[in-house]
């Protein structure tokens, strides 16, 4: 199967022309899109979301990721094989923590080009051709690569409101980010946090709060807010009945502060 994970969000063409590619490209294929949502722009972000919602597809999955605000730019086509599923896109630090993480993985510099390529839409004319080829079990042109920029990058402060006239600011790739990266419809705040760093004896700053572990909504009274693992592994910030994000103030970017038992 083939998985699209991308910040274009639902209102505009983009998801249906890459459809409209794997539809023609490889017939037959399934095609799930497992997230649109990925706050805009944000690199860092999504490079902590991705491993938590990939981890539970079969091997063969083809991902095709693509968060890319340096489309057109010197920045490399990539794709990553990592325990045994392949991730398609660009080499701006997305596939970070899928390439940390991983057993095993190879990754290669994409050389096929297609006969058209438009400057900013790389997802629809190359990602999604390669990605294709990948799920018919087709190697395009290609070579491996070892060599990694160190991810201490101003990528995702594209989308972090720094102000007029404010310079880059230096951020790091932790192995896990004490930070709100995701904000769902129901308004809970979702960390690049995995849960299995913590005890559930350790309660959270978030928001100006201190919140409480809760296996399950129920566990706290209705408007209570608290934290827990969510079902990918992470740490998500919740009200019971009610918005994080409107209880708390919460944003992406948001830090949250580990208080020890």
């Amino acid at each position: 199967m083939i998985v699209l994970f991308t910040d274009f969000g639902l209102n505009d063409p983009y998801v249906g022309q890459m459809h409209a590619v794997l539809a023609c490209e490889a017939p037959g294929v399934p095609v799930i899109d497992l997230f649109h949502a990925v706050p805009a722009f944000n690199i860092r972000a999504g490079a902590y979301l991705l491993p938590a919602y990939a981890r539970d597809f079969p091997p063969g999955t083809v991902f095709v990721c693509v968060v890319d605000p340096g489309v057109g730019s010197a920045r490399r086509p990539l794709m990553l094989q990592a325990d045994r599923r392949w991730y398609v896109g660009p080499d701006n630090g997305l596939f970070e923590m899928v390439r940390r993480r991983a057993a095993e993985h190879e990754c290669r510099v994409i050389h096929w080009c297609p006969p058209q390529l438009s400057a900013s839409f790389h997802g629809r004319d190359l990602f999604a051709p390669v990605a294709a080829r990948l799920a018919r079990g087709e190697i395009p042109d290609s070579e491996p690569v070892s060599h990694f920029p160190e991810r201490r990058s101003t990528e995702s402060l594209l989308v972090r409101g720094e102000g007029p006239g404010s310079g880059p600011v230096e951020i790091s790739w932790p192995d896990d980010l004490a930070e709100i990266i995701h904000i769902d419809h129901y308004g809970n705040g979702i960390s690049g946090l995995r849960a299995s760093t913590l005890s559930t004896e350790q309660a959270i700053r978030a928001g100006g709060e201190v919140l409480k572990y809760a296996r399950v909504f129920s566990e706290v009274p209705p408007g209570a807010a608290f934290w827990y693992e969510n079902a990918n592994g992470l740490i998500e910030v919740a009200v019971n009945g009610g918005s994080a994000a409107a209880r708390l103030g919460l944003r992406p970017g948001d830090p949250l502060s580990l208080i020890l038992p």
